[in-house]
């Protein structure tokens, strides 16, 4: 029973989980290769070391090649450990949004101010910033809490048109998530992949799509 607790986010005396770890199989294997592959590195500076200083070389070239040999080797050493961090215990996160709703009420989560900047519609086709800011009204998140905000840097009239378009269209697109709980909430990627799903009235994808074809010409 209570691995059934944990891997649908619950425990039998604990509040919903919002998220549970597990270590990957592949840390041991990982640690053993940082053992192995830091005592390489250990051996080619001593060897370095004494190239520079117990066994010198008369000429100034060999000396000079030797010594960024040896500083390109520090570098690249520094560069290897600072990365091992997350190899030394790696883990695999699990996530329950859905949990979320049942430890905070809809007025306490915070609120989110999302900033969209756009300038030339020529280089940034309206048609996809339409679709950013549609999926993010979309989000599954209370809509008094979450506010989108559009700067067009160029004051183009065909964003501007796109936007007013967008406007009449998320009064369709949003009720029409939320009702099929859509994953896919930008408009141009739902209506790719699933174009033909059975469980949705035809009349209202008629409509969705009547009014992308507006916003696209």
């Amino acid at each position: 029973m209570e691995g059934r607790g944990l891997r649908a986010g619950f425990t039998a005396d604990a509040p919903p989980l919002l998220h549970m770890s597990e270590p990957l199989r592949r840390t041991a294997f990982n640690r053993l290769f940082a053992v192995v592959y830091f005592s390489a590195i250990l051996a080619l500076l001593y060897r370095h070391v004494q190239n520079l200083f117990l066994h010198p070389t008369t000429s100034f070239l060999s000396f000079s090649i030797t010594l960024f040999l040896f500083i390109s080797d520090l570098v690249l050493a520094f560069m290897w450990a600072s990365a091992q961090a997350f190899r030394m215990s790696p883990i695999r996160r699990k996530e329950f949004p859905q949990n979320l709703k049942q430890m905070i009420k809809d007025e306490d989560f915070v609120g989110l101010d999302v900033f969209i900047c756009t300038a030339d519609p020529y280089k940034e086709p309206p048609m996809n910033v339409v679709n950013t800011a549609l999926s993010l009204m979309a989000y599954d998140y209370p809509t008094e809490k979450i506010s989108v905000y559009v700067s067009d840097d160029g004051g183009s009239v065909l964003t501007l048109f796109a936007f007013m378009e967008a406007a009449k269209f998320a009064r369709y697109w949003l009720p029409f998530c939320r009702q099929h709980n859509i994953m896919e909430r930008s408009p141009h990627v739902y209506f790719e992949s699933n174009s033909h799903h059975p469980s949705i009235p035809q009349f209202e994808k008629i409509k969705v799509i009547n009014t992308l074809q507006t916003l696209q010409l």
